[in-house]
């Protein structure tokens, strides 16, 4: 069973930014700290940046290059510095790289942003959200390919075609090494930084609001989460980099796509376990700008983790192309739904025919197909071992599909339909698999397969333009 799953927004549908544009007042330039004074108060400091993850290392590494001095608070503990990219795939949407040109791809500024605004149904009447793709587009190239090359970071030598309604082609460039090895790096960087000296970090320090003196935000106030101690830290400018609201999965509801139906009543959570909207209140009070926390970024397939480290901890799966996706009465979706186009169509039609759907798949297709996203999925990948990786690529994860058969309570195993549908059904007392519907959907995708017509089914067809790209 598949259940929809919210996770980070890394990476999301290219459109109105999601959940991340803040401003906190006259700001100035930004800060930091210098010393640890009495109380738990750390005063004048030039730039605080609130936030471990990607955001935070990056402007903390900027700032540093800048002569600025630096504070960085994190909420989590320090084995868990990087945030959630620490935990991703490690995958970077990037415009007319090397690595595409190599590959004969020709992309360009002007493409990736006509896809940008066309799949993300922006205009200039949007403002910032537009200005942001824009520059994206403009920048990336230089301030997250070349620069992330130069503090080390490689990248796998083809890059990835997802989301292809959205994009004209292949964009997604992988980090060798998986999203871990971009944590790690930027925070050996970090750590290693000639102007180290100028850098505080500080981990179990939870932010809960900002210090306002004369109309400005001059600092933030909070607890300690490992001695509940109450902290302060005073400065020119805070940087807020703490992420989006989709560790709550209550804000995900209360903020749910009104062109997605109803919120699900199960959802499975795969953002960061901090990320939970406290700031972006603490923002609204001082008035400051926060935009379109409705464009968020859910998955279609998640499953259960057998070792929760949160609440309702999930995985997400990558849908094989090859699986029939059924919804959660057994029926075939009517037109299918296909992998690799359009997670939020997808996860929208699922909302609305119930929020829970399967997918049904020989062991083949599981050794083939499919993955799941994140370094822990992926340990050839993350550990950067390339004949195992390579092995992984050409002849399937066995050992992935092995350990979600015997551990996830959501893969279902069985020698016949009937046996598979009793299954279905055993997991889920709630709802009822109709056997009569999944023998049809079977009966029809199979006799669709044995007449040899790619063009008869729309997931065949799909499959068929998937292979023409040699990254498939």
């Amino acid at each position: 069973m598949q259940r929809l799953l919210k996770a980070h927004a890394l990476h999301g549908r290219y459109g109105k930014n999601q959940s991340r544009a803040l401003q906190l007042g006259q700001q100035g330039a930004l800060y930091q700290s210098r010393a640890v004074a009495p109380r738990n108060c750390l005063s004048a400091a030039p730039v605080i940046v609130i936030g471990g993850g990607i955001a935070g290392l990056t402007a903390a590494l900027e700032l540093l290059s800048a002569q600025r001095e630096v504070v960085l608070l994190d909420r989590d503990v320090e084995e868990n510095f990087g945030g959630l990219a620490k935990e991703s795939f490690g995958g970077i949407l990037v415009v007319d790289t090397p690595i595409q040109r190599r590959h004969r791809i020709r992309d360009s500024v002007a493409l990736a942003f006509s896809d940008w605004t066309r799949f993300g149904g922006l205009s200039p009447a949007d403002g910032w959200p537009y200005r942001w793709a824009e520059a994206y587009v403009n920048e990336c190239r230089a301030e997250v390919f070349d620069w992330l090359r130069t503090h080390g970071v490689r990248f796998l030598p083809m890059p990835h075609w997802v989301e292809r309604n959205g994009n004209s082609v292949p964009r997604w460039h992988i980090v060798w090494g998986s999203g871990e090895r971009l944590a790690l790096q930027l925070i050996d960087r970090l750590r290693s930084h000639p102007r180290t000296a100028a850098l505080t970090l500080r981990f179990s320090h939870r932010v809960e609001r900002f210090l306002v003196s004369n109309g400005r935000v001059t600092g933030c106030a909070g607890l300690r989460e490992d001695t509940g101690e109450p902290f302060e830290v005073t400065g020119d400018a805070v940087l807020l980099a703490a992420g989006g609201v989709n560790g709550s999965l209550d804000e995900v509801r209360r903020h749910w796509p009104a062109d997605s139906g109803k919120a699900p009543a199960e959802l499975l959570n795969g953002a960061h376990r901090y990320a939970d909207g406290a700031l972006h209140a603490a923002v609204a009070q001082l008035d400051g700008q926060i935009g379109d926390l409705s464009r968020m970024w859910n998955y279609a397939a998640g499953v259960r983790h057998w070792r929760p480290r949160k609440p309702d901890h999930g995985i997400s799966l990558v849908p094989p192309r090859g699986a029939l996706w059924l919804d959660e009465c057994g029926a075939r979706f009517d037109p299918p739904l296909l992998a690799g186009l359009d997670t939020s169509a997808q996860v929208a039609r699922i909302a609305r025919s119930g929020g829970v759907s399967w997918q049904i798949l020989n062991r083949r297709i599981a050794i083939r197909e499919l993955a799941a996203s994140g370094a822990e999925f992926n340990p050839s990948l993350r550990d950067r071992r390339p004949l195992a990786f390579l092995r992984d690529m050409l002849f399937g994860n066995r050992w992935l599909v092995d350990t979600l058969l015997r551990r996830c309570p959501d893969f279902i195993v069985a020698h016949s339909l009937p046996e598979l549908v009793a299954g279905m059904n055993a997991s889920d007392c709630e709802r009822r698999v109709n056997l009569a519907c999944v023998e049809r959907a079977v009966r029809d995708y199979d006799a669709a397969i044995a007449r040899g017509d790619r063009h008869a089914d729309p997931q065949l067809a799909n499959i068929e333009t998937a292979r023409r790209w040699k990254g498939d």
